[in-house]
């Protein structure tokens, strides 16, 4: 199965709401990696976004998840990269 990187890009005019939803945000995450498709996830450190690796059958099925995002629900994501990756090294490779 695929692995993706996810690219998420906030700004600040969005950090407060961030800040208010971000509970829920990150129960939608917990529940995606009890299911095993999201692998690991963090924002970068300096508030401008934050990184996702999945691993899922399609690009298209990921865009659609990534739709009900609590996060995209509000519209606190500023804009949204899905790159296919493909891991030769370490814990993810296959």
């Amino acid at each position: 199965m695929p692995i993706f990187a996810v690219h998420y890009t906030y700004s600040e005019a969005t950090a407060a709401d961030r800040d208010t939803h971000r509970p829920d945000h990150r129960t939608w995450l917990d529940a995606l990696v009890d299911a095993g498709s999201l692998l690991t996830s963090g924002p970068y450190p300096d508030g401008s976004g934050a990184l996702l690796i999945f691993r899922y059958d399609d690009e298209g099925s990921l865009r659609e998840l990534l739709t009900k995002d609590p996060f995209a629900v509000q519209r606190l994501i500023d804009a949204v990269r899905v790159v296919e990756w493909l891991p030769v090294m370490g814990v993810l490779a296959d």
